[in-house]
């Protein structure tokens, strides 16, 4: 018999496929062609529920041929196709992480906090330490501990104050600096952002090269690049380079580790211009102890704390929740995971780009206003970060109100 229903066609345009109403008629083409061309072809029939059926599963194989074609696209490509894409480049999906936060640990002389000992922040988020500890004459240690829950959680200075689990002999704890946020799975479209700018990594002596290199560093959640090749210093986003010096600019990773990815790909010769100093080692071949050293010098992000000033119209369909569901939606739009630009080193803040995150809670989510700001109450329509800050967000900073 000839098969009459139309296939998948691979075009210049891509693949199309037909769509269920052509495939329909394609099957009852061939049910009438094989039964003598009188078959009703009414849906309640018999007949018409295997062609409903049929129809059903060509249509639904062609859906999953074209998701297939389509995750071929790095542009279009999520989940497991996009690792083994990421995977060309030696590249892996960066997992979620937790947030670090250094603690000072009080008490008396000799006592050994253990490894794993739980700590709460003001917020009640649980931390617990990665290393064991013994608190010194001095009667403090810094021990340093990690959120149990992955993800941006933000620890702010003086916000981790509460000993959870017990252990004779340690009394206060506290964190006399911010900790660095975590951060959730990266996104699909985090992802292709960071597979484009890594092809870069290939080379050396140019900006995205080093940029490349850096955001390639275990632990680093963002890096600015750029460099002043101008014979004086020069000021940039309120920042002063010196002449002839590349300025990097970098959130989360381990300073050796920045710093040898800096200096694998910076041109010979070039200066530095940053607050962070890391002596790196050249153990390329053909050298031997002792290995020449080389200071780089790098810049690490300050934090720029972001505030919300939210007001929904008070329409009596507003959940009791809502004040919660708001805050999560922006935060999640704040840090990319809604698939949109996460705030970055250096970037600017729109309030209109979390509109629409709000708007997608629900139709009672009927927004009034929305403003942001570097301060309490917000009330402008846009933050601009210096190319040595990075806007960080808390829950805290987000106030929610009806009218």
């Amino acid at each position: 018999m000839t098969n009459l229903i139309p296939s998948p066609q691979f075009t210049t345009a891509g693949l199309v496929c037909p769509t269920e109403a052509e495939i329909k008629a394609g099957v009852w083409a061939m049910m009438q062609s094989a039964f003598g061309g009188k078959l009703n072809e009414s849906d309640a029939t018999a007949q018409g529920q295997l062609v409903v059926s049929l129809t059903a599963a060509l249509g639904a194989a062609n859906d999953l041929l074209l998701q297939f074609v389509n995750l071929v696209d790095p542009a279009r490509s999520s989940g497991r196709m996009q690792d083994a894409i990421g995977r060309l480049y030696y590249l892996e999906r960066i997992a979620a992480r937790a947030t670090a936060v250094t603690g000072t640990c009080s008490g008396a002389a000799g006592t050994v906090i253990p490894i794993g000992s739980l700590v709460q922040a003001t917020d009640g988020t649980i931390y617990q330490s990665a290393t064991a500890a013994a608190i010194p004459d001095s009667g403090s240690v810094d021990v340093q501990f990690q959120a149990i829950t992955a993800g941006p959680i933000q620890c702010p200075a003086g916000s981790l104050t509460r000993i959870s689990r017990i252990v004779a002999g340690w009394d206060t704890v506290t964190n006399a600096a911010d900790g660095i946020p975590g951060r959730a799975a990266e996104t699909p479209s985090e992802f292709e952002a960071r597979r484009a700018a890594s092809v870069a990594i290939n080379a050396s002596g140019i900006v995205s090269a080093v940029r490349g290199a850096v955001l390639n560093v275990s632990g680093v959640v963002d890096a600015f690049v750029t460099e002043n090749t101008g014979g004086t210093s020069a000021t940039i986003d309120g920042v002063s380079i010196s002449a002839h010096s590349l300025y990097v600019c970098v959130y989360g990773g381990a300073d050796a580790d920045v710093a040898a990815a800096i200096w694998s790909k910076k041109p010979p010769g070039c200066d530095y211009t940053g607050s962070t100093t890391v002596t790196v080692q050249d153990r390329s071949s053909g050298y031997s102890l002792p290995y020449p050293t080389y200071a780089v010098k790098f810049q690490r992000a300050a934090a720029l704390p972001v505030y919300f000033s939210v007001v929904l119209a008070d329409n009596g369909l507003v959940p009791s929740d809502a004040e919660s569901r708001v805050r999560n939606a922006i935060i999640e739009a704040f840090n990319g995971a809604d698939g949109g630009t996460r705030a970055r080193i250096g970037g600017k803040v729109y309030a209109l780009r979390f509109a629409s995150a709000v708007a997608a809670l629900g139709s009672w989510a009927q927004l009034v206003s929305l403003k942001v700001g570097t301060s309490d109450p917000a009330n402008a329509d846009e933050v601009a970060a210096n190319i040595d800050q990075i806007p960080t967000i808390s829950a805290e900073h987000i106030a929610v109100a009806l009218v």
